[in-house]
């Protein structure tokens, strides 16, 4: 069943004309598609997903939708542009890996999915292309998962040769902290479990369990951003 927070977003699609009456720009068009069509292979899949559906939730004509992105799997490669960019986490992060921060490394990966506006497109659109098991669900994996793992396993191997974390392998360290991530994301905003603690506290009771398990030295809880022994 399609939740109503996906139909909302399909209402809420950005259409071709703006406010004033001007025609939108060919840039503009694009947004709209892309909105759109995220919106639809999120609800309904990448196979599920029809062009007319599509040019219909955009508020254009078919053939307009093949001007832009002649193929579906274009517009797909669009929609992870958009959305898999990491920057906003990735250049942040560099001065708490310099510092050898592990607590705050390991709060801004957990805080970057874990949040109260996070878009459960992003999440959607990830289980439909895995399980309907076509090539675009490799190019998800290697544009967007495959990234975290390679930056949190870097940072994890060098604390381990530098002694702060136990001996351990980096890769599947990495993919078991992430892997808590994404099972959460998976119980609130797919199965719809309600939450019983805040976001921050959330975030904090994972980042705390998982540094106290891989470091060497006992890590320092922080609850409600205070640090308590």
């Amino acid at each position: 069943m399609v939740s109503e927070r996906l139909l909302t977003m399909k209402k809420r699609v950005a259409q071709p004309v703006k406010e004033n009456g001007r025609r939108a720009s060919g840039q503009d068009r694009q947004a709209s598609l892309i909105a759109a069509a995220a919106t639809l292979f999120a609800a309904k899949g990448f196979n599920g997903t029809t062009t007319k559906e599509i040019a219909k939730a955009a508020g254009v004509s078919e053939a307009l939708v093949f001007k832009h992105f002649p193929t579906k799997r274009r517009l797909y490669a669009a929609i992870l542009a958009e959305k898999a960019s990491l920057n906003e986490l990735l250049e942040p992060m560099e001065a708490a890996v310099k510092a050898r921060d592990d607590h705050r490394v390991f709060t801004m990966i957990a805080r970057y999915r874990i949040r109260p506006d996070v878009d459960s497109t992003f999440l959607r659109l990830l289980l439909f292309s895995a399980l309907e098991g076509h090539e675009l669900s490799e190019m998800f994996f290697g544009k967007h998962l495959k990234v975290f793992y390679d930056h949190l396993a870097s940072y994890i191997r060098i604390r381990i040769e530098e002694g702060a974390f136990k001996p351990a392998d980096p890769l599947l360290a990495a993919r078991a902290f992430i892997g808590v991530v994404v099972h959460h994301r998976l119980l609130h905003e797919i199965f719809n479990i309600p939450m019983h603690q805040s976001h921050e506290d959330t975030v904090a009771t994972y980042v705390d369990l998982f540094l106290t398990g891989l470091s060497k030295v006992p890590a320092i809880r922080r609850t409600s951003g205070r640090a308590t022994p």
